[in-house]
């Protein structure tokens, strides 16, 4: 996080900040996320190609006192993992410029650097593309990327070394969340714990709503496929765990979905949801590059059809970055 000031004297044209905050990063201004993009940047190999994003944030900017946040996350820069294969390209880490240009012709430059402050213990303890992420909402630091948030025992962030790859803008479209689908059945496999049917093998994650204790954990796994007696089918998976876990702060409804892991799932399992978990404790959210779509195609043959649906979802679950 970082603090800083627009000259409340001048009028601001144009605020543009361009970002790369690797394996992936979301962005805050003001306390609100810029854009809508998730699991950004675009994945490459980062030994060869490095991309950045840019977003125009003149309308998020204040006059005065301004806070910029980040959250990084592993994705696949930073993967923790003895799976053979699996390469790791080192800890996660951002590169920022924001350039605010005034209506009077001068020009006011924000980089990261030494003066910014960073902490690990916000309430992401852990992420993995594989594996899933954890989150505690009882170490939220509410806050954090506004103005006049006590920073006081965050460290200094510290400068490293560049990836190798050459930086370059982001030209494709970016991953979004661009559908979401409701489950079309739950059943009880033993007590306390659940499987929801999404209807379609999709890729993405769930959203969760909950309600309960302070501390109570809720696990979903997620699976493409079951087994005969009614469990997810994990063999598929070679070792993922695709588990997000996420656990309770208490004191009402709460609602919640990982930024950085996804998952190709059908069925998702539930257990140690306080309570009996209804069809509406979790949505599913549908993440590809946002593409327009170019055609449909329909005809009087429902095998055809059905051939045509399933390339249309296996296409657009697969669409991260590079096709």
């Amino acid at each position: 996080r970082k603090e800083f000031a627009i000259d409340k004297d001048k009028k601001v044209r144009r605020a543009t900040v361009y970002l790369s905050g690797l394996g992936s990063s979301e962005l805050y201004l003001n306390g609100v996320k810029v854009g809508d993009h998730v699991l950004s940047p675009g994945l490459t190999d980062y030994d060869k190609h490095v991309l950045y994003v840019t977003q125009d944030v003149t309308s998020q900017l204040a006059q005065g006192t301004n806070a910029i946040g980040i959250m990084l996350g592993n994705g696949r820069y930073h993967a923790p993992r003895s799976q053979p294969g699996t390469r790791d390209f080192g800890y996660p880490k951002v590169k920022l410029q924001l350039n605010v240009d005034y209506q009077d012709g001068s020009h006011f430059s924000l980089v990261s650097d030494e003066s910014w402050k960073l902490s690990v213990n916000g309430p992401i303890r852990a992420n993995n593309e594989y594996d899933g992420e954890e989150y505690d909402a009882r170490m939220e630091l509410a806050g954090w990327n506004r103005a006049g948030f006590d920073d006081s025992n965050w460290e200094p962030a510290q400068a490293v070394g560049a990836p190798a790859g050459a930086l370059s803008a982001q030209m494709a479209e970016p991953l979004r969340v661009t559908a979401w689908l409701r489950p079309i059945g739950v059943k009880q496999l033993k007590p306390g714990v659940y499987i929801y049917d999404m209807g379609q093998n999709l890729v993405g994650w769930c959203r969760l709503h909950v309600a309960g204790p302070k501390g109570t954990q809720v696990t979903l796994r997620h699976a493409e496929t079951l087994q005969p007696d009614g469990s997810l089918y994990i063999a598929n998976l070679r070792g993922a765990k695709a588990t997000d876990v996420y656990t309770l702060k208490g004191g009402g409804p709460e609602v919640w979905e990982p930024r950085f892991t996804y998952h190709g799932f059908r069925y998702v399992e539930v257990a140690g949801f306080p309570g009996e978990p209804t069809l509406a404790a979790i949505e599913g959210r549908v993440v590809h590059d946002d593409m327009d779509r170019a055609g449909e195609f329909t005809s009087s043959n429902d095998l055809l059809n059905k051939i045509h649906h399933n390339m249309f979802w296996g296409i657009r679950g697969n669409y991260r970055s590079i096709p």
